[in-house]
């Protein structure tokens, strides 16, 4: 027991390093056997955060859409977070575009082969994604994680609770309860983070090692650039332009940003900046249960804004075609518009690029250059992603009142069960 103690006494972004440093050890030593042995770790772990995220969006939404009646209009808040979503994913497609004009990641590169088995993906259209928000059966949504119906849906029973007035109350308190309920689960999977990330690192070195990912090392430096001056620069500019100081930002927002650099899943990490967003930086629980899983479906400044974007000059450059200003509007529009289709889960940004190629009249066969590295990639991608969805729900509070700025300015990056109180 003294040993658990002691363990949860360690600060939580100081445990999580030390997987990251053991893990990348282990894989470096074990090679590929170490995702034999130590894979498993991240499998479990990865599962049981996406185990939660569906019960905990459940009834986090239907919580806070039946809250937030007394408070702020619902429409004017999810209004401001669309734009912030939308303002924010066109800065990133920018950011995207001009690293990869500037550092020219796809000149010069000869000998790399396409995957054999590569297939284009199907890309869904605009209006096929929004008609697949609504769903046929929320059940069967519930059942397959489909977590934009099951938002669509818990919205609509939280609007039926507040119509209903106060022949429902029993059952808004009953939201309430089991919306508690599920921050207690998730903060019990949160202290597997430190012994999944070492297993998601050691099976990650162990398979790749570094010579696969030499001939692209180019790319990799530019989109972890890219990712990096947005994050910094962009995001950080934001903070200062609404009066926060960005360096307590980060320091609240370092767990979600870990979960996601280890697990590049939006979905995985959702529980984890949920609650860095509410306990760490002071936003109101019930706006951030509509905002955080709204942004870990549709918010994807790295995997759906900044990569299609550097991909397509990329491609552009190793095929030697010069992008015309037209090419450039259509990149840029096909990435804002396309990202909010883009769900959270590993792998499918190469859905994103997929579309933003198609629409470019790029060589879809360029994917396929990237399919071997894109674990490597992805990494990065989400905690940008996870970062942006986390950043969206402050300003907005910050404009609306909904940040509460004590919290904010003493912001901390410990999530442990022991700093949120279990067992008190």
């Amino acid at each position: 027991m003294k040993l658990v103690s002691a363990w949860l006494a360690i600060p939580f972004w100081q445990r999580v390093l030390a997987g990251f440093v053991l893990g990348a050890l282990a894989g470096w030593l074990m090679g590929p056997a170490a995702e034999t042995w130590f894979g498993p770790l991240g499998t479990i772990y990865v599962t049981l955060i996406r185990m939660i995220a569906v019960p905990l969006v459940l009834f986090a939404v239907v919580n806070a859409v039946a809250s937030l009646h007394g408070q702020k209009s619902m429409a004017a808040l999810g209004g401001r977070t669309f734009l912030w979503f939308a303002a924010t994913a066109t800065l990133a497609v920018c950011v995207g575009l001009g690293t990869g004009l500037l550092l020219k990641p796809g000149l010069g590169l000869t000998g790399l082969e396409m995957a054999a088995d590569y297939t284009p993906r199907e890309v869904p259209t605009p209006v096929q994604v929004l008609l697949d928000v609504v769903p046929t059966n929320p059940f069967k949504a519930l059942a397959d994680g489909k977590i934009l119906q099951v938002i669509f849906f818990a919205g609509l029973v939280g609007f039926a609770l507040v119509k209903l007035g106060e022949r429902t109350a029993r059952l808004r308190a009953l939201a309430g309860e089991a919306s508690e309920m599920m921050i207690q689960v998730t903060r019990f999977v949160l202290e597997m983070t430190p012994l999944g990330t070492f297993g998601l690192i050691a099976g990650l070195v162990g398979s790749y090692g570094f010579e696969r990912l030499l001939p692209l090392g180019s790319f990799v430096f530019a989109l972890y650039l890219a990712c990096t001056l947005h994050i910094v620069f962009v995001y950080g500019g934001l903070l200062l332009a609404h009066g926060l100081n960005p360096l307590k930002f980060f320091r609240g927002a370092a767990p979600g940003m870990q979960v996601g650099f280890v697990s590049s899943s939006s979905f995985a990490s959702m529980p984890v900046a949920m609650r860095s967003v509410t306990h760490n930086l002071g936003v109101d629980k019930d706006y951030a249960a509509f905002a955080v899983p709204l942004g870990a479906s549709i918010k994807m400044d790295g995997c759906g804004a900044i990569y299609p974007a550097l991909t397509a000059v990329f491609v552009a450059q190793y095929f030697g075609i010069d992008l015309s200003l037209n090419q450039y509007f259509v990149i840029l529009l096909a990435s804002v518009l396309g990202s909010f289709g883009t769900a959270g889960v590993p792998g499918t940004a190469i859905v994103m690029v997929t579309l933003v190629l198609s629409a470019a009249k790029l060589p879809l066969e360029g994917i396929a250059l990237l399919v071997a590295i894109d674990r490597v990639l992805d990494m990065m991608r989400t905690m940008t992603n996870v970062t942006g969805q986390m950043l969206v729900p402050v300003l907005v509070a910050k404009q609306t009142g909904l940040l509460d700025r004590e919290v904010y300015e003493r912001a901390s990056s410990n999530v442990g069960l022991e700093e949120a109180g279990v067992g008190d």
